[in-house]
């Protein structure tokens, strides 16, 4: 497990024992004998202890912005304005009036970015591959708010396409398929089982109170199909290839990353066990590794720090190397070696025509 992930569960646990722990104890009214001690102590847990652990577990470790702290603290404030006694409970009613503006503030701007991106995907309607490889293009060096949010939005027709085979009928060859579970048959038949079990449960729990409910929610439920089949096929079928000049590598639906081939320093194929990688200090730890497996086989170092799209893009993480398991090491190295080696080549001969036309530069200027 990633130090990033590990991070997030912490702060996950930390805030719910706190949470639960004063709708539990803290008392209906400061009357009682020990609701001066619970009270403080609650106020301690909620406003420093939990924005100091999520401070330093999603923002440090996590690399996210500092005004996410906005999060944690009008979550905390929620909390006690709904487990603080009446007398104190009261002094939180602003963050029930201040809820309407703030969440049509954010509705207008998620509206634009919504528009904008919506705009950019119906201009990309005719070009062909990953839907999310022209929003990355797209967005590349946009806020990452435009970004994940892009990525969200891609990922419905990205699901599209890879679900239906018509549709991805002259996608690029693969080069190598990571060791996934959700590649495997039984896992797709496993999921697809649950999906339609949950959906038919929920049309018969809700039935009851409510048929068009039902029907709405049920509905929903069985939409997953798509996405599910979605990320068989792309964990099966589509984990590892090139396109316009990009090595892609899908971690089944859930994780994307898309690196220029000029950005990839160097392809090692090896044997690295993965739970050395894990137990070993904070920078082995933070190592991103796609594919099931006690050793992964293949390494890849990029010249420059790569985001990788996590969670359908809404946990973006900058890596410098990837660990990968795939079952053909060897040919994907074979074939990449040369790719590389072009790559390199061509830069190496733009620079030097860069320098030799700065050099011409300068002597004409001295000349003159």
């Amino acid at each position: 497990m990633r130090r990033s992930v590990k991070y997030r569960l912490l702060f996950l646990l930390s805030a719910i024992m706190i949470y639960c722990a004063g709708f539990q104890w803290l008392p209906e009214s400061m009357e009682a004998g020990n609701a001066l001690g619970l009270t403080i102590a609650a106020t301690i847990g909620y406003f420093v202890l939990l924005p100091a652990i999520y401070a330093y577990s999603i923002i440090h470790v996590g690399q996210q912005k500092w005004w996410k702290m906005i999060v944690i603290l009008s979550l905390s404030s929620l909390m006690a304005r709904l487990s603080f006694p009446a007398e104190l409970a009261s002094y939180f009613e602003f963050i029930a009036w201040l809820r309407y503006p703030i969440i049509a503030v954010l509705l207008v701007i998620e509206l634009y970015l919504m528009v904008s991106i919506v705009k950019g995907l119906w201009q990309a309607r005719s070009l062909k591959g990953d839907p999310r490889l022209h929003i990355i293009d797209k967005y590349r060096g946009e806020d990452e708010k435009k970004q994940t949010l892009a990525l969200v939005l891609a990922s419905e027709p990205a699901s599209w396409y890879y679900a239906i085979p018509w549709f991805s009928r002259n996608h690029s060859n693969i080069l190598a398929n990571i060791n996934l579970y959700s590649a495997k048959l039984w896992h797709w038949f496993l999921l697809i089982t649950a999906a339609l079990c949950v959906s038919a449960l929920s049309y018969i729990v809700i039935a009851s109170w409510s048929e068009l409910v039902a029907l709405i929610v049920s509905s929903i439920l069985a939409y997953s199909l798509v996405a599910v089949t979605a990320n068989y096929r792309i964990s099966r079928h589509f984990s590892v290839y090139i396109q316009d000049n990009k090595l892609v590598l899908n971690n089944s639906m859930w994780g994307f990353l898309a690196v220029k081939l000029d950005d990839i320093e160097s392809i090692k194929q090896g044997k690295w066990a993965k739970t050395l990688a894990n137990k070993g200090n904070s920078t082995q730890s933070d190592m991103l590794i796609f594919g099931r497996g006690k050793t992964a086989n293949i390494l890849l170092t990029f010249k420059q720090p790569q985001t990788y799209f996590g969670a359908l893009g809404q946990l973006p993480e900058k890596v410098e190397k990837i660990y990968l398991v795939v079952d053909t090491p060897k040919e994907l190295q074979q074939h990449l070696h040369p790719l590389l080696s072009a790559q390199a080549f061509s830069t190496e001969e733009l620079s030097k025509e860069a320098s030799s036309d700065d050099s011409e530069k300068e002597r004409l200027n001295k000349a003159s």
